[in-house]
C-alpha cells in the first residue's frame, strides 16, 4: 500500500499540485466514511469511479461528488461508448490502486478522465491518495485542470 500512496504524492509534485496527504485512523473507502473522517460534507468527497468501455476495453475515470450517483447513460455519452463497471483486478493492474483507494492522480497508465461539474460547487474537495485510509484536500478547479478531466453533468437525476 505504501507504494500506492507514494505514487499519488509524487504525481501531485509532478503535476504542481500542492497537497498534504492525511492518513486517517479509520477507513475512508466510502464517501460517507471519508466525509466523517475529513469532517466535511459528503459532496466534498471525490469518488474515483472506473468504468470499462464496452467497445474498446479502455478504462475511463469519473471523478464524482460523494453525494451524487453516476448516471451511466450520461457517462457513456461522455465516453462515446457503452460502459460497464471495471473489474477490480483490472483497475489495480492499470491504475496501480485498489478499489476504495483509487486516486485521481498517479495512475500507472494514462486514463481518460471526466469530472462531475458539481465538484466545482466547493472551494475544497477531498480525494483518495492511493489507499483506503489516505486522502488529500485540493481545490477542485486545480484537480480538474491537472488531471485534464473533461467537466460534464454526470449526476443521476
Amino acid at each position: 500500500m505504501a507504494g500506492s500512496l507514494a505514487r499519488a504524492e509524487q504525481a501531485a509534485v509532478d503535476l504542481g499540485l500542492s497537497i498534504t496527504v492525511v492518513e486517517m485512523p479509520e477507513s475512508t473507502r466510502t464517501a460517507v466514511e471519508a466525509a466523517t473522517a475529513c469532517d466535511c460534507e459528503v459532496g466534498q468527497i471525490v469518488k474515483s469511479l472506473v468504468f470499462t468501455g464496452s467497445e474498446t476495453g479502455d478504462l475511463f475515470l469519473f471523478l464524482v461528488c460523494g453525494d451524487n450517483q453516476v448516471d451511466i447513460e450520461k457517462a457513456a455519452i461522455a465516453a462515446e461508448q457503452p460502459l460497464e463497471r471495471a473489474d477490480p483486478s483490472l483497475v489495480r493492474k492499470k491504475t496501480g490502486f485498489a478499489i476504495g483507494g483509487v486516486s485521481p492522480i498517479g495512475h500507472k497508465q494514462p486514463i481518460v478522465t471526466f469530472a462531475d461539474e458539481d465538484l466545482l460547487n466547493y472551494q475544497e474537495v477531498w480525494a483518495a491518495a492511493g489507499t483506503p485510509r489516505a486522502v488529500f484536500a485540493v481545490d477542485p478547479t486545480s484537480l480538474i485542470k491537472k488531471t485534464k478531466a473533461k467537466t460534464t453533468d454526470l449526476k443521476l437525476s
